[in-house]
């Protein structure tokens, strides 16, 4: 999909503009009707008006002798000007066609004013009148949607047949810098919903970002939805740390499947909290986390306790991985540390080396960063990690960013700390857990877009609480063993939610 806007764009900033000096109207787009006399003069009569040429003489009156010719039934443009027939002004306009949409681009003369609409529906045709002049799309040729043209005093009348049995949405825009007016016309596959077992409902709708604010400015974004009615639904992490799978055989007897929280793809380690049936998986990093007990979800930020005690059996207390405190434990592979400190490498709970932060986890190991003026032991002392967590939980897996919080949109970017920002900035599958103050349970995958794209779709759709899990190429939502989204393949990994009928 991001190919194909990229493609879309590219042909928008090559194509090129209509207007054009020297240009000749096609009589019938001004509503004139060509009369015949056998005096051999070119006539052309509206409303009472009647523009007569005569090869060798020139224009009768009104008009001024010299103007240029017609050419068959075409009018020159400065004939059409001094006719009075046109009076808004001209402007350049350029067009592309793709498989959902149609967009029609003018590039707007100095000061000129510009009309602008939300996202709003329409039926089998589309007609606007535009206010300026644009010649030249009487050439338009397209297989999938058809556009008549034709030229009023006032401006442009277009009429737009997009292909049917569509959903048909059309927005206008205006830009600035350049100062340009973008349509966009939006023909988009129908909307599915099927019941995949009682009480549970797959759909596949559209969003419409900014829909129940009336200032609808984003694009329409297909969302892949399994709806579980409360009281219905069961809920269980699924996955092994260390082990990547394809996401379908991590529990191939589930009813559905949802990618879960993030991880490091060299050694598979999730990054971040995993609490199975009371046991803790794996540590947390310090973003929000999804936590459940029978169909009772809720989100939080963990509370950490962790504590190290060194050879001479005194605790200290310490940091666990993006909560950073004086000494720092560090679990999750990857670079940790940061300038300044030392690192202990720690495995079987003995001091393996002391190195100069940042420096590189391996798998397998946990680090302790401290100040150089303040270690606690020494190369093959023993250094014991204790953590304890708040909330308790039966389950909990970390994703975040935190999208929905007591029916209140609360994404922010700069909230939760992440080591690589590219999740929250790119533009790519977003996949979120949802549910409503009733009990239902949402899984939710989309097509590319941004998580701020997501929390508005998910909070129009009437969500009490939302967290969204990893995106990507992670992203999926399978049914009953069959991938429905993305449809493309997704790749392997580390966990998942699977969800099951009580």
């Amino acid at each position: 999909m991001v190919v194909r806007r990229l493609v879309w764009f590219l042909l928008l900033a090559f194509a090129p503009a209509l207007a054009q000096s020297g240009l000749y109207i096609p009589a019938a787009k001004l509503g004139l009707r060509i009369v015949e006399d056998g005096t051999g003069a070119n006539r052309f009569a509206k409303n009472g008006t009647t523009l007569a040429y005569v090869p060798g003489v020139g224009w009768a009156d009104p008009l001024p002798a010299t103007l240029p010719p017609p050419q068959g039934d075409r009018l020159p443009l400065e004939v059409v000007r001094a006719a009075g027939f046109i009076a808004a002004p001209e402007a350049g306009v350029r067009t592309s066609v793709n498989t959902d949409r149609m967009r029609l681009v003018v590039d707007l003369p100095q000061g000129a004013d510009a009309p602008s609409a939300d996202l709003q529906p329409f039926g089998e045709r589309l007609q606007l009148t535009l206010p300026f002049f644009l010649p030249g799309l009487e050439g338009f040729s397209s297989n999938i949607v058809g556009l008549a043209a034709a030229y009023a005093h006032n401006g442009t009348q277009l009429t737009l047949q997009p292909p049917p049995g569509r959903l048909h949405r059309y927005r206008i825009t205006r830009l600035e810098a350049p100062a340009r007016l973008v349509l966009d016309v939006f023909y988009l596959a129908q909307e599915i919903s099927e019941t995949v077992a009682p009480g549970f409902t797959y759909r596949e709708v559209w969003g419409y970002p900014g829909a129940s604010s009336g200032t609808s400015s984003g694009e329409p974004v297909r969302v892949f939805w399994l709806e579980a009615a409360p009281n219905r639904w069961r809920l269980q992490p699924v996955g092994r740390p260390g082990n990547r799978e394809p996401l379908g055989r991590l529990a191939p007897q589930a009813l559905a499947l949802l990618n879960g929280g993030y991880f490091d793809v060299r050694s598979a380690t999730p990054i971040g909290l995993w609490v199975d049936n009371g046991v803790t998986v794996n540590l947390p990093f310090g973003r929000s986390t999804l936590f459940w007990d029978d169909d009772s979800l809720f989100t939080a930020r963990p509370s950490v306790n962790a504590s190290v005690r060194g050879p001479s059996g005194v605790s200290v207390r310490v940091g666990l991985n993006a909560n950073r405190a004086r000494y720092t434990a560090y679990t999750i592979p990857g670079t940790v540390g940061q300038s300044g400190e030392q690192l202990y490498l720690i495995q079987n709970n003995r001091v393996v080396s002391v190195r100069s932060a940042p420096g590189d986890l391996p798998p397998g190991f946990w680090a302790l960063g401290f100040p150089p003026n303040a270690p606690l032991a020494a190369v093959g002392e023993e250094l014991r990690l204790s953590v304890s967590l708040e909330p308790a939980a039966t389950y909990a897996l970390e994703a975040g960013p935190l999208l929905i919080l007591a029916g209140k949109n609360v994404y922010s970017p700069d909230a939760e700390p992440f080591r690589d920002r590219s999740p929250l900035v790119a533009f790519t599958t977003q996949s979120a857990v949802a549910w409503t103050r009733e009990g239902a349970l949402w899984l939710v995958v989309t097509d590319s877009g941004r998580p701020e794209t997501l929390a508005q779709i998910l909070l129009e759709r009437g969500a009490w609480g939302a967290i969204r899990m990893d995106a990507g190429s992670s992203a999926q939502l399978w049914i009953r063993g069959q991938l429905r989204a993305p449809s493309e393949f997704a790749r392997p990994v580390v966990n998942g939610l699977a969800v099951f009928p009580r």
